[in-house]
């Protein structure tokens, strides 16, 4: 019965989602009607709490095992601690999309009650975020339904979460990612509203500016739990595979990181307005082109959802429906926006641009790589494959460039040119300082790949441009804008420690016999097979196997496992990690041989927590500009 009141709010929802639009559809160019604007705000709130409530009740369901309802019997188990109960619901297609529809709710209600009454973009926004909340509460409905029952009784036992997606990571990763995705939504409804409305005296950057600045918090947080989780439990030893699902997720990323950077430049200078809209738009359609790709089954990926043609052409229909929507209004307002104020050849303006053209063409490379393969099979049939090479031959020089741009931005000034004297005295310190540096490295590992150079160089001139920067501030009392200095060192650090980790990495197959002791290398001096051990755990058989290492003098034991679950019957591979300061010690158990031996696979990677923390200091960065704003 409670599954049956869910589903029931759910089309309630959609019915009151429904009388908005119809009801607004004859009003929207009356202005002076604030009745109606009620109205349409009290059935909105009343829409997305009944959304709320309807999902409060699937978890409940969830928790208390209710295995009539279908999604619930497919992907929980009686077993499961509760935690994983609740994350079972966004393991799969249709109760991930129900999570997508609750975030897009929760940002909605909270960006359109913030909003000032009178606000003369409110009620275009209302109806622009009530359409997008429609259509993908009738592409749940009608085509990923999470209530279906299992008719005439339900199952007497769950058929458990994927094992792989038992991980307190894996159980984050999925909110923070869809919190960052459909964040964006209120820059896409507001820049909407605002081009739809036609008052171009209007100043609509301060009314989301920190909302978009959260959006793109949440959305790097989620990347990077998903890049930490695909490290220790996948296997791949590395923090990025160019996956085709991972691409689809970076590339709104990067539009965002464009967004950040050319709305601060449009609220600062009255400059970059249409740069700043169009990315604005641009942002949540990527969201919705990544959905499409995970949803629709196209791709093959460890990471898609779902493999059915029918919801992949609603997502296709309705995510193209809604964007040219946006970008028709775009095109019909750019010949009026009238923007008087010009970037000046020099001036921090002029290079956030060309850092925004940067990103523009690696949005659109990683577009080719992803879309390339399926059109190529669609017109003959045949599969090709777009790995890492393509990738990094693209993106190696793009950062070269981008950090040439933001080492010389930082002594420019808004809407002025400096003198290009000047310009060169401020970062020829920089620019020996990371030559020394890169090739005092290659002088020390002796290891060259120009490629990783390529980058280490990059992250160098950020990381020394601003240790100068806050020097100068220290000395001389040169304004530093704190929260982008931490961010962008950040940025800086992760080239430097994705590069270093690409050099100096290195991975060992072996092959032990229990009890056996090898010599490796110079770093580790023993490898020892010490026991091997059989264990049940509360839903799964365990296969735990000892192992000691003499690494660098120091004695390491690590225990990886493989594991086999009972209701699926799916066997998972569990690695072990020794983390120090500049590299994790990384060793998994693969199968056992003929003779009794049994396989193993030793990475030593360098650097690879730098990744995450230069991922932190970012957010942290985005963190002090919010707050700093609120302060003054």
């Amino acid at each position: 019965m409670i599954g049956e009141i869910s589903h029931f709010l759910s089309l309630s929802a959609v019915v009151l989602f429904c009388l908005i639009l119809i009801f607004n559809f004859f009003f929207i160019f009356d202005k002076t009607n604030s009745n109606q604007l009620s109205l349409s705000l009290r059935m909105f709130n009343q829409a997305c709490w009944l959304i709320f409530i309807s999902f409060g009740m699937y978890v409940y369901l969830s928790i208390n095992d209710d295995f009539s309802i279908a999604y619930i019997a497919s992907h929980s188990n009686s077993q499961l601690p509760i935690f994983y109960k609740i994350s079972s619901i966004w393991s799969a297609h249709e109760g991930s999309m129900f999570l997508w529809i609750v975030f897009l709710t929760a940002w909605s209600i909270l960006f359109i009650n913030f909003l000032h009454r009178n606000h003369p973009l409110k009620r275009i926004t209302l109806l622009m975020l009530s359409l997008i909340i429609l259509g993908f509460l009738l592409f749940l409905l009608l085509t990923s339904n999470p209530f279906e029952r299992i008719l005439p009784f339900g199952a007497i036992e769950g058929a458990d979460i994927n094992p792989v997606l038992q991980d307190p990571a894996l159980a984050i990763h999925p909110p923070m990612l869809y919190l960052g995705y459909v964040g964006f939504v209120i820059s896409f409804s507001f820049i909407t509203a605002y081009l739809f409305h036609g008052n171009f005296e209007l100043e609509w950057e301060k009314d989301i500016k920190n909302w978009s600045l959260v959006a793109w918090m949440f959305l790097t947080i989620g990347i990077t739990l998903g890049s930490w989780w695909a490290y220790y439990e996948l296997g791949w030893g590395g923090y990025w595979f160019w996956d085709p699902v991972e691409n689809v997720a970076l590339m709104p990323w990067l539009a965002a990181t464009a967004f950040m950077h050319s709305l601060y430049a449009s609220s600062k200078s009255n400059v970059l307005k249409t740069w700043t809209m169009f990315l604005g738009i641009l942002i949540f359609a990527l969201s919705l082109f990544g959905a499409f790709i995970v949803r629709s089954g196209i791709i093959d990926s460890v990471h898609s959802f779902a493999n059915d043609p029918q919801r992949g052409l609603y997502l296709l229909i309705f995510s193209g429906l809604i964007t040219l929507l946006a970008l028709g209004i775009f095109a019909y307002r750019v010949p009026s926006l009238n923007v008087s104020r010009f970037v000046i050849s020099g001036s921090k303006e002029s290079y956030l641009s060309m850092n925004n053209i940067l990103m523009i063409t690696s949005i659109f490379s990683i577009f080719l790589g992803v879309t390339y393969p399926l059109i190529i099979e669609a017109l003959n049939g045949e599969k090709v494959s777009i790995g890492p090479p393509y990738y990094n031959t693209i993106f190696a020089p793009l950062i070269l460039i981008a950090s040439i741009f933001i080492m010389a931005s930082l002594d420019s000034i808004w809407q002025r040119s400096k003198p290009f004297k000047s310009i060169v005295f401020s970062i020829i310190l920089p620019m020996i300082l990371s030559l020394i540096f890169t090739y005092f490295v290659w002088h020390v590992t002796a290891v060259f790949s120009i490629l990783s150079y390529i980058g280490i160089f990059s992250g160098s001139l950020i990381l020394f441009s601003y240790l100068y920067r806050i020097l100068s501030n220290f000395f001389y009392k040169k304004f530093i804008n704190i929260g982008s200095a931490v961010a962008h060192i950040g940025f800086g650090l992760l080239f430097l420690a994705i590069s270093f980790n690409s050099i100096l990495s290195y991975e060992k197959n072996l092959n032990l016999a229990p009890g056996e002791t090898i010599l490796i290398d110079e770093s580790i001096e023993e490898f020892s097979f010490d026991d091997i051990k059989v264990l049940k755990a509360s839903n799964h058989d365990v296969i735990s196997v000892e192992v000691s290492l003499l690494q660098d003098g120091k004695n390491i034991f690590l225990n990886p496992q493989k594991r086999k679950y009972a209701t699926r019957g799916q066997i998972t591979t569990e690695s072990s990690i020794h983390a120090s300061i500049l590299k994790d010690t990384y060793l998994t158990i693969g199968d056992q041989l003929e003779n009794g031996s049994w396989t193993f696979a030793l990475k030593i990677n360098y650097f690879i927590k730098w990744i995450w923390f230069s991922a932190s200091l970012m957010v942290m960065g985005m963190l002090i500009t919010i707050f700093k704003k609120k302060a003054t």
